[in-house]
């Protein structure tokens, strides 16, 4: 290109495969005013040393698993479409294991990914040594092997998408550096070059691991840090041929794939290396990192036993490359939350080829629609948290994210180990001295359970199973069904909304009637405008102007967003975060009016205090805001109260709940008190692809209200399509556990799967929340008609699914 055009409709940054493949899908979308600048030469960053690997192993959630199933597809046919190879070979992937509980989550893999069409297969130690004949299989249990997935070339994958992106009318600019932005106030209106600048309606930051640094000259936060990623290549090997499947072995941390007819051993060791914290060098292109080989001889030795012919082969090199990775191995993509008009799409954590394709195809979407096409809870910006910008963070996570990515992460007990502590509850000390085991989420330290004082600390194992916490959870369930306890949510996220336009923005994006009476309590839905869930929260209006808003910590940035969109010309209102502000403790149980009236002068009886409302009240030494809500079907109190008289109101309360056997209860007992009546938790069983009519939520949407609200018209379509529901599941025998992701079949057929699962100690049985579908429709008689099972580990169980929640479905324990 001569020279930069004044203005495209749409700038990339970044000519790696995902600034690429946004280009290519934005050209298919039928935009074609689209430039793409790159700094040095495509696929300079990263891309070019990939390692280029083809697989669905590991995923286990619809986003990510059709993400890497289009993109291999993609690019089995890009060449008839471009001329430009991809390097595609379809020659198998398998995933092996030793160890029973890394053997479960390949069987659960599968059950999962065969509902999708995923040709997933286990197979035997034997199977495994006729599909891989160099490969040690005598400590094998066995495997999973996909026959139609492999490898692709990733500099022809990315040339091959730059090509179709340039015929459809996209152009591309290489050697040109983006040194800033333009802006008109908080929307971003272009970008400055050292070729001079360039007006944009969106920008999109694919710049690998340049975008933190890049994105902060615009004031966004993106966490990520690159982190050395190595492979050795040998020289030519008997037996190595092009035909190979490729091996992953993730309890040694390495995979295997031929390379020039020799091997090529990739590690994703636990103990990694950052790449240059401070700031990523500017000039690096096609770069390599020096190998550190007393670090990394350890991790090769191990991996190379899989392998033994490894041990005589010929050593061509060490290849050490930067790879970026997140705060959670998981990628950001999205509409930046702090600006608008600029959008990310980087922190690829080294799969950047096997999901490159759909990531373009998602983000090109999304760009275009303004709305997400798929979940993405698990992988938009909007997650990411300031404080995980910081150096020290940073330094601190990237040493366990290789590991996290190649199969750590799997276990439903996993929790990060590194940059901890970092957010913590007023009570955390008071919980800490208590016992608590905890773990986290958006940074916060909150209880999973309290171990008994004469009980010993033990570390948690990554399982499948029942352990020794087990018991304690069940004992913390049982006290809010019996009695009355305790649960710190000060996670939850909290926001003051006033102002004179203030109901009137909020009635707007609820889907609920929310500008009732003074005191009102309403649970709702905000919506985008196809009637998908953006998020899932309460309002209670506090005065005549001014409202308070309650949502999951997850959604904290997108909330807020969705907020201050709101506030434009002529609107007066203001958005206050009062997250920190607040100690959020929920005091749930039958005996839970009891406790506090003992505390506090002021009437709860629910005559003066009915469900679904608010008032202050004493407690104590303090006045604080209750909420008379539950999220465990119980009756129950929220209590906000002043972060500095957290400590001294849980004394009180302590002491005088000592004979009814009140006591701190964790999360892990939340959860399935939860799934017994039935509730959602956003991002976990209900996400943007929900609407409130296919998540059995249309009791919250006040379709007569007097204002429009956001989604309404797609809503009112929804309600004739009964063909997807979210309904409750019991497995019909006590064993064995649910965690989310379990197929469900009726009468032997695929026709839904669990969106999250837990134990359901008051009915004594595994629950859940199910997807499922029904061409004729999911109502109550298909429902009863049973015919139901639920896949566990291979293994069919008998199951019962209905719309009402199988505990107290007539709601009389909450009053």
């Amino acid at each position: 290109m001569d020279r930069l055009p004044d203005r495209a409709r749409i700038v990339i940054v970044g000519g790696g495969v995902i600034g690429c493949s946004i280009a290519y899908h934005l050209t298919r979308l039928g935009v074609s005013d689209v430039l793409l600048i790159e700094k040095d030469a495509l696929t300079a960053g990263t891309t070019w040393h990939a390692a280029g690997l083809i697989t669905s192993a590991g995923f286990h959630d619809e986003t990510s698993l059709w993400m890497c199933r289009y993109s291999r597809d993609l690019y089995a046919r890009l060449e008839q479409e471009t001329g430009h190879a991809t390097g595609f070979r379809p020659v198998g992937h398998l995933s092996i294991a030793k160890t029973a509980a890394r053997m479960e989550t390949l069987v659960r893999e599968r059950d999962f990914q065969v509902g999708f069409g995923v040709p997933n297969q286990i197979v035997t130690p034997a199977q495994i040594a006729e599909l891989f004949p160099l490969a040690k299989v005598d400590d094998l249990i066995g495997g999973s092997y996909v026959a139609d997935e492999g490898r692709a070339d990733p500099v022809g994958v990315a040339t091959s998408l730059a090509k179709g992106a340039r015929m459809g009318g996209a152009r591309i600019a290489e050697g040109v550096r983006v040194t800033g932005f333009l802006n008109d106030g908080r929307r971003i209106t272009g970008v400055q070059t050292d070729a001079g600048e360039v007006q944009a309606e969106s920008v999109v930051l694919a710049a690998g691991l340049w975008t933190r640094q890049l994105a902060r000259k615009a004031g966004v936060d993106v966490p990520l840090q690159a982190a050395e990623h190595y492979y050795l290549l040998t020289e030519p090997m008997p037996g190595v041929h092009g035909d190979l499947p490729i091996i992953e072995d993730l309890d040694c941390y390495g995979y295997f794939r031929e390379e020039g007819g020799g091997m090529l051993v990739g590690l994703f060791e636990p103990q990694a290396a950052a790449w240059h914290p401070q700031q990523a060098p500017e000039d690096f292109a096609f770069g390599t990192i020096p190998a550190d080989w007393e670090r990394m001889t350890p991790f090769l030795e191990h991996a190379m036993q899989r392998i033994p012919s490894l041990a005589e082969a010929g050593i061509k090199t060490l290849f050490c490359g930067p790879e970026s990775f997140t705060a959670d191995a998981a990628p950001l993509l999205g509409p930046a939350p702090e600006v608008e008009g600029l959008w990310v799409a980087a922190g690829l954590n080294s799969v950047g080829i096997l999901l490159g394709g759909g990531v373009g195809s998602v983000m090109a979407s999304w760009i275009v629609d303004g709305i997400c096409p798929v979940d993405n809870a698990g992988y938009t910006i909007e997650r990411a948290l300031p404080h995980e910008c910081s150096l020290r963070f940073r330094r601190e996570r990237i040493v366990e994210q290789l590991g996290v990515l190649f199969g750590d992460g799997t276990y439903p007990t996993f929790h990060q180990h590194t940059a901890r502590g970092i957010r913590r509850s007023a009570l955390h000390e008071t919980w800490k001295s208590a016992g608590a085991h905890f773990a986290v989420s958006a940074g916060w330290e909150f209880v999973e359970w309290f171990r008994p004082a004469s009980a010993p600390e033990q570390p948690v194992p990554w399982t499948w199973k029942r352990d020794f916490w087990s018991p304690w959870v069940a004992q913390e369930h049982r006290v809010i069904r019996e009695g009355v306890g305790a649960l710190d949510m000060s996670l939850m996220s909290k926001f003051l909304v006033q102002g004179p336009d203030a109901g009137m923005i909020l009635d707007r994006l609820s889907a609920n009637a929310v500008v009732g009476s003074v005191g009102q309590v309403t649970y709702t839905q905000w919506c985008n405008e196809r009637g998908g869930i953006e998020a899932d929260l309460t309002v209670t209006r506090l005065a005549d102007e001014a409202f308070l808003v309650i949502v999951s910590d997850v959604c904290h940035r997108r909330v807020e967003r969705m907020l201050r969109q709101q506030v434009g010309p002529g609107i007066f209102a203001t958005i206050t975060d009062m997250t920190a502000a607040w100690c959020l403790l929920s005091i749930q149980g039958p005996r839970s009016r009891e406790l506090l009236q003992r505390v506090s002068p002021d009437d709860l009886s629910e005559e003066a205090f009915g469900y679904l409302t608010s008032r202050e009240i004493e407690v104590g030494y303090s006045r604080v805001r209750a909420l008379r809500v539950t999220y465990v079907g119980e009756l129950g109190f929220e209590l906000l109260i002043p972060t500095d008289q957290a400590v001294s109101t849980w004394e009180v309360l302590a002491d005088a709940g000592a004979d009814l056997g009140f006591r701190p209860v964790g999360l892990a007992a939340m959860h399935g008190l939860r799934l017994e009546k039935g509730y959602r938790d956003y991002g976990v069983d209900i996400d943007v692809t929900d609407t409130p009519v296919s998540a059995g939520l249309s009791f919250a949407v006040a379709w007569d209200k007097p204002a429009d609200f956001i989604g309404k018209q797609a809503l009112l379509q929804a309600r004739a399509d009964r063909s997807q529901r979210l309904v409750c599941l019991r497995l019909d025998d006590p064993e064995p556990l649910l965690y989310g992701g379990e197929a469900v079949q009726r009468n032997g057929a695929w026709v839904g799967y669990l969106q999250v699962g837990g134990f359901g100690h008051s009915i004594g049985s595994s629950v859940g929340l199910a997807a499922v579908g029904n061409a004729d429709g999911v109502t109550a008689d298909w429902l009863a008609s049973g015919g139901f099972e639920v896949i566990v580990n291979g293994e069919a169980y008998p199951a019962t699914l209905q719309f009402a929640p199988f505990y107290d479905p007539d709601r009389s324990r909450v009053r």
